[in-house]
């Protein structure tokens, strides 16, 4: 750069001249005007307005001109610059108004073509329930208990006061298991290893393994040698509480019941007990629900039939009582000091309940299309 001379005419400078500047700055809008693309466009930048521009270095020259000259040369170098980043911004726009409308038609997506080709899957609503079922005894400081399906014949009969002449005990309602070395069906009734038929052996252990008070709910898998029809299969799901502590009662057993069937179908619903036998509580009673769909009208009201209870208005669930002292005893707990109540449904059942379902067969057929209307809930 040229130092500071008064005397020295800015014509005479061959970059400041008023036609090199004009030169410059039509070529900086040819090359602008010509860009194809905003890449070709961002190097026409660069080289046009860039610190080794022409004009940038035209403009430095400025400093080196006298006081007087430095206005209008600086004027005429500023004008030429303007016009250029004028036109570079122009063609910019212009540049990105064409890319997007180039992307808008070359990756432009199809919203009506399905979104996925694998279809979403559905959790099966035995699990969902069941799930559901346990949530509401957790909340209320219960724990889930489970246990082996393979179970001997002292824990699923023996210690729940079954005599060994109970009609349970025969072929006709358990599954026998026979021994590992093989055998005949006759050994296999000898064996004294069974298919649980019923989740009450998980009570039994769970007496032994705990020291009162105890307050368990015991889901799972339960065989019995039913014909697989609409309202029966030898394999379904039950479920089954237990509570032993001291001071417990009927009324204990009575408020449970309700708040159960509250939380499931819900508030307003209420529960009656029916006496019954069963081996392993006494007293025993059948448990009946409320109907959720009438609300127990149609047993009063003949011109309002309900599909779901035969308008009974009550709904059968299962059975239920007081702990029997015997079980007590055989499970080394105190009868004198503790008291304890039972009971337990099927979850197959509750769920033909709660969504209408006329055959049983349909929940474990294993077709998705059952399983999908009940979707994804957790």
């Amino acid at each position: 750069m040229s130092a500071p001379n008064k005397s020295y005419d800015p014509v005479e400078v061959e970059a400041l001249k008023p036609e090199e500047i004009e030169r410059m700055r039509d070529e900086a809008l040819a090359a602008i005007a010509v860009a194809a693309g905003l890449d070709e466009l961002r190097e026409v930048k660069v080289a046009h307005t860039g610190d080794r521009s022409p004009l940038a270095l035209a403009n430095r020259e400025i400093g080196a001109l006298p006081p007087h000259a430095k206005a209008e040369a600086g004027k005429r170098v500023g004008q030429a610059r303007g016009a250029v980043n004028k036109a570079l911004a122009a063609r910019q726009a212009e540049l990105e108004a064409e890319r997007d409308a180039r992307v808008l038609v070359e990756e432009a997506v199809d919203v009506t073509l399905p979104y996925d080709r694998v279809p979403a899957g559905a959790r099966h609503p035995l699990t969902t329930l069941s799930d559901r079922i346990e949530d509401v005894f957790v909340a209320m400081g219960y724990e889930v208990a489970e246990g082996p399906e393979i179970e001997a014949e002292w824990f699923n009969f023996d210690a729940l006061n079954f005599p060994p002449d109970h009609p349970a005990r025969e072929m006709q309602d358990t599954f026998f298991v026979k021994p590992l070395a093989g055998g005949s069906d006759g050994d296999a009734a000898e064996s004294g290893v069974v298919l649980r038929t019923h989740t009450s052996p998980v009570q039994i252990r769970s007496m032994i393994d705990r020291e009162p008070p105890v307050y368990v709910i015991c889901p799972g898998r339960v065989y019995r040698t039913d014909e697989l029809d609409a309202t029966h299969t030898p394999v379904f799901a039950q479920v089954e509480l237990l509570a032993i502590d001291e001071g417990l009662t009927m009324a204990d057993l009575k408020g449970t019941l309700d708040h159960m069937v509250r939380a499931l179908f819900g508030v307003d619903l209420t529960t009656r007990l029916r006496p019954a036998y069963f081996p392993f509580t006494e007293p025993s009673a059948e448990m009946d629900m409320q109907c959720f769909a009438c609300r127990g009208e149609s047993a009063v009201n003949p011109d309002r039939p309900c599909r779901t209870c035969s308008s009974e208005g009550w709904i059968e669930l299962g059975g239920c009582g007081m702990v029997n002292p015997r079980v007590l005893t055989a499970c080394g707990v105190d009868p004198r000091k503790y008291s304890g109540f039972a009971f337990g449904f099927g979850i197959e059942r509750l769920l033909m309940f709660r969504h209408n379902i006329a055959d049983m067969r349909d929940i474990i057929e294993g077709d998705v299309r059952f399983t999908l209307p009940f979707g994804m809930e957790i």
